[in-house]
């Protein structure tokens, strides 16, 4: 594990869960970031609780104890969580150039951190690398003996990123249409299913017909821009926000909850080519996007063995 002084601003978005929110905090207070950007949505009128709930978080961060600059974005109403995080990103990326960002129910291993620091200094300048992910969803498969693979997928629980990033992301959507008459997905060559299942994401999110959510519009910018994100070798951050607590995700059994966490070792063994790892990807296509009900059981046995 790396013991040197950590040098990039972390950015964490809450909104009312204490206990969960303490549990990250106390994570980043072990490697003591030189800027905390601390953004929290306000309480729902319809939810009286929420007062001192979204009170017990933000006093959380008066605990801080090392040298640091607490940059905060509190909300007095409730904004919801599309516009309140995407709202969140675009001041994040408006403060600083680059950042680590958790949420309030992922918990990384300490060297997420400094996974995160050395390749957002790494690809600091190259365009083809958009976003470096905590998560391994793989569980075993396909990987060789490299410390990350490069993927098409993003995955947000526990990531990193640039400026730049970010302002590639179109959250109106307005570039869609002319890109899904260029046949944009189909030029990426992602799968028949995969390609199926995102049109219809992006299309039904166009025309009204999905919540939008500001993870799927940084997914549809990394296919335009035929980006790549980083996801590592082992998974460095679990989530542990299924739960009637969650504004999405309640369902206790869902096979990414809790999805057992390592520590990366370093030095880090990069892959000597910027190039989408194939069989990585494919397997998140069969699992994350077209996988079918009798897979995911599987993937939850494998886990719980």
């Amino acid at each position: 594990m790396k013991s040197k002084s950590f040098k990039v601003a972390v950015a964490l978005l809450a909104f009312n869960r204490p206990e969960k929110t303490r549990q990250v905090f106390e994570k980043i207070r072990q490697i003591k970031p030189p800027i905390l950007l601390v953004s929290a949505d306000g309480p729902r009128q319809s939810h009286p609780e929420d007062i001192e709930k979204c009170a017990a978080v933000r006093r959380i961060f008066s605990t801080i104890d090392w040298p640091c600059e607490l940059v905060t974005n509190f909300s007095e109403a409730n904004l919801g969580s599309y516009r309140k995080n995407s709202d969140s990103l675009t001041w994040i990326f408006d403060t600083v150039d680059e950042a680590i960002i958790l949420e309030d129910d992922c918990i990384p291993e300490q060297s997420f951190f400094y996974f995160c620091s050395e390749l957002l200094e790494r690809y600091r300048h190259d365009e083809r690398v958009m976003l470096i992910s905590g998560n391994n969803f793989q569980f075993g498969h396909g990987l060789d003996q490299h410390s990350y693979f490069f993927s098409r997928y993003i995955h947000t629980w526990g990531w990193a990123a640039w400026k730049r990033t970010w302002r590639s992301v179109d959250l109106s959507m307005h570039r869609w249409p002319e890109f899904n008459s260029l046949r944009g997905l189909e030029s990426l060559r992602l799968g028949s299913r995969s390609t199926r299942y995102w049109k219809g994401v992006f299309q039904n999110m166009y025309a009204g017909k999905r919540r939008f959510a500001w993870d799927y519009q940084l997914q549809l910018a990394l296919f335009m821009e035929n980006g790549l994100a980083i996801s590592p070798s082992a998974n460095l951050v679990k989530n542990i926000g299924f739960d009637q607590d969650s504004v999405h995700h309640k369902n206790r059994r869902h096979v990414l909850c809790n999805v057992p966490t390592s520590e990366m070792e370093f030095p880090l063994k990069h892959p000597p080519f910027v190039l989408p790892g194939f069989l990585e990807d494919q397997f998140i296509s069969r699992f994350r996007f077209s996988l079918p009900r009798r897979a995911i059981r599987k993937a939850r046995l494998f886990l719980e063995r």
